[in-house]
């Protein structure tokens, strides 16, 4: 067992490192889905986001100010839920972590089926456009502050910065011992075929497939995690 920044007692080793590489994965999707299909808009990366609307304020073209402020606004509130999850279950890891994966997947599930009928090209119906940027915010909220508590290094499921600044800051081009770099270099991979298979099905069937495929590794993964642990013979 090991204990996350805020002091709640989590399983160790390979089966988290398998989750989380699972729901890095799927952030690459969701960025598919947001960047192209709700208008240049980041609802699983809120730096990307704040660049987004800070071009938008500028005046750039195709960026938004509104889309921005939604996605920044949910992803908050999804924060927030996240974090009283966490803090109300603090007690219980895997009852813990297996509340935030089925809100999450069944948020996500709720965004494939608003999908349904959006036209990206067109951005419409302006409803469902907002409606898929709050609960996909909303559940990449929920996420961060998942991972957040759980504190596993280069492991954040949402954001490269750090783990590719640790690769090449400890490497031995820097005189380091390249410590954690089988992990760190499976988290890129992972969101790099994550945005790869995220476009692919955006460009080709819409919204809704990546959307429920996100919704469904991640609700995959997380039962696998808290699964107990088969005993040799049984």
């Amino acid at each position: 067992m090991a204990r996350g920044v805020h002091g709640c007692r989590v399983m160790s080793g390979s089966r988290l490192t398998a989750l989380l590489l699972a729901l890095t994965i799927t952030t690459g999707l969701i960025d598919a889905v947001s960047v192209l299909g709700l208008g240049r808009v980041f609802t699983a990366n809120m730096t990307g986001n704040i660049v987004f609307w800070g071009f938008a304020i500028a005046g750039v073209p195709a960026f938004s100010q509104s889309r921005a402020l939604a996605a920044l606004a949910a992803f908050l509130v999804g924060a927030v839920i996240g974090g009283r999850l966490g803090a109300r279950l603090d007690g219980s890891p895997r009852r813990w972590l297996f509340t935030v994966g089925v809100v999450e997947s069944s948020v996500l599930f709720a965004a494939a089926l608003a999908a349904r009928g959006y036209d990206r090209e067109a951005l419409a119906p302006v409803a469902r456009l907002y409606s898929l940027i709050t609960l996909t915010a909303v559940a990449m909220g929920i996420r961060n502050a998942t991972v957040r508590r759980l504190a596993v290094p280069d492991l954040t499921t949402t954001v490269l910065t750090l783990t590719l600044t640790g690769l090449g800051a400890d490497s031995w081009l820097a005189g380091g011992n390249n410590p954690r770099w089988g992990r760190r270099v499976a988290s890129v991979a992972a969101m790099l075929g994550g945005a790869i298979v995220g476009a692919m099905l955006v460009v080709s069937v819409g919204l809704a497939w990546p959307l429920a495929l996100s919704g469904t590794l991640t609700l995959l993964a997380t039962l696998a995690y808290v699964a107990p642990p088969t005993v040799a013979g049984r």
